[in-house]
């Protein structure tokens, strides 16, 4: 369980609990007591990512690449080298929520990704200046359409039948 960047360790042989805190390096016992007595919780390790694969043949296809928020992107970068390297004509990154955190619009521009495209959720402004290859979709007008029906107790399929091309 992790609280504000701590990480709390239950465990059964102490009936409490112990705090490190990564930043001062220690430890500290706390009051509480073990949720469960008698089970051991394991520690948690980091989760390890399983291999890039690529299923199908992509030679002269455009690849798309769809997530809910790009932040990190170099997971996005090593696949879009490998989609490369399998003969995709372009690669596009779709994502709701650009984050775009760190180094990530010099990744994406020295990377074979051909465009990043998110939604105006999240201020990127300073980021599409850094990096060309990043559009941005707005969906404020879809949005507040979907508040006032929402409110107005009106039908969400509307939105989902007459929304042209244009819009």
């Amino acid at each position: 369980m992790s609280i504000h960047g701590s990480v709390r360790l239950f465990t059964s042989e102490h009936n409490s609990s112990e705090l490190y805190e990564p930043k001062e390096n220690q430890w500290k016992t706390s009051s509480r007591h073990v949720p469960f007595p008698g089970i051991e919780l394991p520690m948690m390790m980091a989760k390890e990512k399983p291999p890039i694969t690529v299923v199908g043949d992509v030679g002269g296809r455009i690849a798309i690449i769809v997530d809910d928020i790009i932040d990190d992107v170099e997971d996005f970068v090593a696949a879009a080298e490998i989609l490369k390297e399998r003969g995709a004509y372009k690669i596009y990154i779709m994502a709701t929520h650009g984050l775009l955190s760190a180094e990530a619009p010099r990744l994406i521009e020295e990377s074979a990704i051909d465009e990043v495209v998110v939604t105006n959720t999240v201020p990127h402004e300073v980021q599409k200046l850094q990096c060309p290859k990043i559009k941005t979709v707005d969906v404020s007008m879809i949005l507040a359409e979907a508040i006032r029906r929402i409110h107005n107790g009106e039908s969400m399929a509307y939105l989902f039948r007459n929304i042209a091309v244009d819009d």
